[in-house]
């Protein structure tokens, strides 16, 4: 049995050497690990190392990375391939092998832990002794990377002095010398001008117009927030959103600067032609939505229901009232909110002094989903699929109604607006907003007041229900 060890730093050298030694081994006889990790109790010396061994020039590439795979899983991964390439020259080339998958699938993992070093690491300036300004910064890398990411940042800051520093190895640029060193750090707390100059930037290049938050939730993942110093203004940008756009529009384009006013006009372009071809990327009308909604395929739920249910109401209606998805009743009528739980919200709406027909009112999903017992069509709840699938048809209808509150009645619609539905009770009757940053009043479906067996506790919850549609004028007004 062979155990090699590789060491924090040098890791590419060393494992180089240990795999040409162990070429010809096969891999189920090779413990790999880290010098760190726990030690072998047996270990054989490694055997000389063959002559003749070559690797495609593909393997070099798809190996490194594999190298800093922090489990140790990498080393064993790669010298597996190394092997099996000695009698399948054209192993790499079969994306089905087993090997192979895992391999790229690690090796696009550590990419982009590379990236995300690159573009989230943050530098703060310290105080140095000589004339060269110096600045260092802090990063938790989920693999081992210092080593594959030392050079990037040669060659970009090579003007200064710096120092990188993750919990396990400290990478120190100085008088244009390179040094890393394994040892253990922590956190340091510290903050410095530049960071709040940086928040400051940041905040006045934030665009709100162009607020994707799914879309910076994705390429700016939770756990780098507390080392980046912007991530503090964000909640408040996104909230604010929606008021600061409002503003831009208010203002209209701005005036060009008085020197260009100085120089002489152009001469004035000859009139287009109207352009009469559809604007692809505006918001589509009510009339047009809902045409287009009745030939939806994007979930299964539009084979069995019998048509789809879009939402209706005024197309400049202040409040959008959102529930789950249209029941028996609706399913056959084609509109939403006319069966009993439409006619209980009707009722209690009336008693809050909210008037149904200043509202526009739809659902989470546009299709019924029941399930088929003897006569009867049994409601089920929809699938996260199924509302995310529906999701854009609700997006669209937002952006074309353009309410100024969104009401979420139910778990199914505070998923769709928010892209969260856990714990409806705990957020009863808070304020949200929804992923493009509208207010989003929180409340449960009238379906939840019939469901309650206990005419007191129906009575309880209903009142608790009207109180939430009450609140709907002082929500506007505000």
């Amino acid at each position: 049995m062979y155990a090699p060890r590789l060491p924090r730093l040098g890791t590419e050298p060393a494992w180089r050497d240990a795999a040409r030694r162990l070429a010809a081994v096969r891999p189920a006889d090779i413990d790999w690990g880290w010098e760190d990790a726990d030690a072998a109790f047996f270990a054989d010396p490694l055997p000389e190392a063959p002559t003749d061994l070559t690797v495609p020039k593909a393997f070099p590439g798809l190996v490194r990375p594999l190298l800093s795979e922090r489990s140790g899983r990498g080393f064993a991964l790669a010298h597996a391939l190394l092997h099996r390439l000695q009698a399948q020259r054209g192993l790499l080339s079969s994306r089905a092998d087993s090997d192979v998958a895992e391999a790229q699938r690690i090796a696009k993992e550590i990419r982009r832990d590379i990236h995300k070093m690159h573009a989230f690491l943050r530098f703060r300036e310290v105080d140095a002794p000589g004339p060269r300004r110096a600045f260092a910064a802090w990063f938790e890398p989920d693999h081992r990377i210092e080593e594959a990411t030392a050079d990037f940042f040669v060659n970009r800051f090579g003007d200064m002095d710096w120092r990188i520093v993750t919990p396990e190895v400290t990478v120190t640029y100085r008088d244009g010398a390179l040094d890393l060193v394994a040892t253990d750090s922590l956190r340091p707390e510290a903050e410095d001008p530049l960071e709040q100059l940086w928040t400051t930037y940041y905040s006045n290049i934030f665009n709100p117009a162009r607020l994707k938050v799914d879309a910076m939730r994705a390429e700016m993942p939770k756990k780098y927030w507390r080392n980046l110093p912007e991530a503090r203004a964000i909640p408040d940008l996104i909230a604010g959103a929606r008021a600061a756009t409002l503003k831009m529009q208010q203002a209209g384009p701005t005036q060009p600067a008085p020197q260009s006013l100085r120089r002489p006009a152009r001469p004035e372009p000859e009139p287009a032609m109207p352009d009469t071809s559809p604007d692809l990327f505006g918001a589509p009308d009510l009339p047009t939505l809902a045409r287009e909604v009745e030939g939806c395929t994007r979930c299964p739920l539009h084979a069995p229901a019998t048509q789809v249910v879009f939402g209706e109401g005024p197309a400049a209606a202040r409040v959008m009232i959102v529930g789950e998805q249209p029941g028996d009743r609706e399913d056959i009528a084609g509109r939403p909110f006319v069966g009993p739980a439409g006619q209980l919200f009707d009722e209690v709406a009336q008693a809050a002094g909210l008037d149904r027909g200043d509202c526009y009112v739809t659902n989470a999903v546009k299709h019924f989903k029941f399930v088929q017992k003897g006569k009867r069509r049994i409601h089920q709840k929809p699938a996260t699929s199924e509302v995310n699938a529906c999701n854009w048809w609700l997006g669209q209808e937002l952006r074309a109604v353009d309410p100024a509150l969104v009401v979420a009645m139910g778990a199914t619609a505070l998923h769709a607006l928010t892209g969260k539905g856990a714990g409806l009770l705990k957020r009863r009757g808070g304020v949200e907003r929804t992923k493009d940053g509208r207010p989003v009043l929180v409340t449960v479906h009238p379906s939840y007041l019939l469901r309650l067996p206990d005419p007191e506790a129906r009575a309880r919850e209903t009142e608790a229900f009207r109180r939430d549609l009450a609140r709907i004028p002082d929500l506007l007004a505000a």
